[in-house]
């Protein structure tokens, strides 16, 4: 009976595939541990087409394991863009992710973008205001509060009309309207609503939301961390142990703080699997949360 539904689930599953069109952008977004990278592989090796990462922590090059980036093997099969580029201590915003996208855009025809980052999708499909970079100074100050007084003490800060847009519960969008705050003197929605003509119009795109229920997520989120230590996570966290540095923009990957612990033998193994895994969770969830308020629009598949 196992086998019969998982057989039935692989032909629907190439049934959709070929229902797709390869004529349009294909744009593929879900919730971590959802299978969008399986799905994205699968269509580009039956299209011919190049896989562009849309997920803000893939980008860096120093965590391949902890951030389920594609292995090298799947890389091999298809061209992958926006993977590992970026050195672990650079600033990498969705303004530099955007105009990436767009110089790839000018010279592939077929191109399938896939992540889990919402912020991205909605500057490619809705525009992105054109803010100035924040000096670094800025963002010094930032991290020094947030390391004192935890990220809840920007909020006070912030306008009020981008308070009421944001999540309140996301450490790196409260931090990004305080320091857009601080350094032009007006709120995220007040440069949002000067936003320009986007890089891709949805219609013109085969828009897909992985819509995963959240125990299933859940336990593949449990296996998923279980495999990523078979792969070799340990070894790869040893690697940056001795560069590490808790302010870089690549430490934000879930599980980079608790693997340092770890190995600094602040907490046990079975300590590390249940935090990383629990933040994982929470961090699905937030990511469902926003997809489905967000994306309405786009053709969901479970």
């Amino acid at each position: 009976k196992c086998l019969k539904n998982k057989t039935k689930a692989a032909m629907a599953n190439h049934n959709f595939i070929d229902q797709i069109s390869s004529e349009k952008p294909i744009l593929i977004a879900g919730q971590t541990a959802s299978g969008k990278s399986q799905l994205a592989l699968q269509i580009a090796e039956k299209t011919d087409s190049v896989i562009i990462n849309a997920d803000a922590i893939q980008v860096f090059e120093n965590w391949r394991i902890l951030t389920a980036r594609p292995s090298t093997a799947e890389e091999s099969k298809v061209k992958h863009e926006l993977y590992g580029h970026i050195p672990a201590e650079f600033e990498y915003s969705v303004g530099h992710w955007l105009g990436e996208v767009k110089k790839i855009l000018s010279s592939c025809s077929r191109p399938i973008i896939v992540g889990g980052t919402g912020l991205y999708f909605s500057a490619l499909t809705n525009g992105l205001a054109d803010i100035p970079d924040i000096p670094a100074q800025i963002k010094v100050e930032a991290n020094k509060r947030i390391q004192s007084e935890g990220f809840e003490s920007l909020i006070e800060e912030i306008d009020p009309q981008t308070i009421k847009k944001i999540d309140k519960n996301n450490p790196m969008r409260v931090q990004r309207a305080w320091e857009v705050m601080k350094a032009t003197g007006r709120g995220l929605v007040s440069w949002h609503n000067q936003t320009p003509e986007p890089t891709l119009s949805l219609k013109n795109c085969e828009a897909i939301l992985l819509d995963c229920d959240a125990p299933t997520v859940n336990k593949r989120i449990t296996n998923r961390f279980d495999q990523m230590l078979d792969n070799g996570l340990i070894d790869e966290a040893l690697k940056n142990f001795s560069n590490w540095n808790e302010t870089n923009p690549s430490s934000k990957a879930i599980g980079a703080k608790e693997l340092m612990a770890f190995l600094n033998d602040d907490i046990s193994m079975e300590q590390l699997k249940e935090e990383v895994i629990v933040a994982t969770r929470q961090y699905a969830k937030r990511q469902r949360t926003w997809f489905r308020s967000k994306m309405k629009s786009w053709k969901k598949i479970n």
